[in-house]
């Protein structure tokens, strides 16, 4: 009797072990910043995790789906400023997956199609600004072309953080008259240099020279320092300066002179 039930009830051991073989391949489990996102027989049933949860075999398919920060390098494009220069330009964007189940049901490839979105508005924005733009403004340039990805990438449940151009490749010549202008610009910037310091020693000199003139002590002393200058430099001319008093006698005596010599004569 006790062997009979045994086989009329042996079947169900093959069948729990079957079913916990099916549980046990069933469980599946997602990191913090992981997302699955399951399709029942084609339709959409939802994103699972983070954590444990049941995915059943045959009937459903889940589509693992990373939301950390990703970073697509854009490659260099040839593209045409607003000036007519060609330039080779490559950028990094980071962006994020903020809603799992547009990011699989929108869009087939999320990294393809953020690059792909990345290179042509890098194209567009640099035709739109003339070179000087690019090449002294790229924080500007960058926060631009962050604002139409993330527009474009949105619908995709992307979140774009971050873009950033790396390098601007300009042309040899170009690079020449860039340096030819860069000098110009340094050369005359050391010439108004020069001339305001000429024209502010010229003011200085000619202030000096009226106070100077107020003074005939001042002026006397003034000659000293230039003798007590010119002995302390090793010249082999020397000077000798005379107070003004002895210069207008010996003047004033001349003309006296002179005057008595044409009386004479008449």
């Amino acid at each position: 009797m006790l062997i009979d039930t045994l086989f009329a009830w042996g079947w169900l051991l093959p069948v729990a072990a079957l079913a916990l073989i099916i549980l046990f391949s069933s469980l599946r489990v997602a990191n913090e910043y992981q997302r699955g996102v399951v399709l029942r027989l084609g339709r959409l049933v939802g994103a699972k995790g983070p954590g444990l949860y049941i995915l059943w075999p045959i009937i459903d398919k889940q589509v693992m789906v990373d939301q950390r920060v990703v970073t697509a390098n854009v490659e260099k494009q040839e593209a045409i400023t607003k000036d007519n220069v060609p330039v080779r330009v490559d950028a990094v964007v980071w962006y994020r997956v903020t809603d799992p189940i547009k990011s699989v049901l929108e869009v087939k490839d999320v990294y393809a199609a953020v690059t792909q979105v990345s290179l042509t508005t890098l194209r567009n924005v640099i035709g739109r600004h003339s070179l000087d733009d690019v090449l002294k403004e790229k924080d500007k340039l960058s926060t631009e072309m962050r604002g139409i990805i993330d527009g474009v990438t949105e619908k995709w449940g992307v979140d774009v953080q971050m873009v950033e151009m790396k390098d601007v490749v300009i042309p040899q010549s170009m690079q020449r008259a860039m340096a030819q202008e860069a000098e110009a610009l340094r050369e005359k910037r050391a010439r108004i240099i020069k001339a305001d310091a000429e024209f502010e020693a010229a003011q200085r000199l000619n202030d000096a020279a009226t106070v100077i003139m107020k003074s005939p002590a001042g002026l006397e002393l003034r000659r000293m320092q230039m003798i007590t200058e010119v002995g302390a430099e090793q010249n082999t001319t020397t000077i000798i300066m005379m107070p003004s008093e002895f210069v207008s006698m010996a003047r004033g005596i001349a003309d006296a002179a002179a005057f008595m010599t044409k009386k004479d004569a008449a």
